[in-house]
């Protein structure tokens, strides 16, 4: 498995995703780093404060095999209501790069709110190309999850 600086690495010198293919085991259903989902950012505030902000140790919950991190007990509240209001489309994985078929890690910071759905990205650069066509990129992500993560 790759650690994000490995990775990085490896994306430098390549083109983008050039690394990345199906893997050869099956993946987890939500991306974790280090066992956080979204790298330990509250879902919530996406939306809320329409900003990443960092969750607390103090308010977690175990939800789809992974840890989720909220600044306020108010927000592990809403989220614990209806998840799937407010976790990532595609288990957190990079929506473009599954728009080109692979899957990629994320960042917290290199999200996007579109039409009321989390989604996220390698990173903040990558978010730009996926900004480019939301509505195409979507249409061509939607085939390959969730069967990718099985493969």
């Amino acid at each position: 498995m790759f650690t994000r600086r490995r990775l990085l690495g490896a994306a430098a010198s390549l083109p983008i995703f050039g690394l990345m293919g199906r893997p050869a085991f099956a993946t987890p259903e939500v991306y974790s780093d280090g066992g956080l989902a979204l790298g330990g950012a509250d879902p919530v505030a996406y939306f809320a404060q329409g900003q990443m902000v960092q969750g607390s140790g103090d308010y977690t919950l175990m939800w789809r095999g992974t840890t989720w991190r909220f600044a306020t007990r108010d927000a592990r509240s809403t989220f614990e209501m209806n998840p799937e209001a407010y976790a990532p489309q595609f288990g957190g994985y990079c929506a473009y790069a599954l728009s080109q078929g692979a899957l990629a890690p994320t960042v917290p910071e290199a999200w996007t709110v579109f039409e009321g759905k989390l989604y996220m990205t390698y990173s903040v650069d990558v978010r730009g190309l996926w900004r480019q066509d939301i509505p195409g990129n979507l249409a061509k992500a939607e085939p390959y999850w969730p069967a990718i993560t099985r493969s």
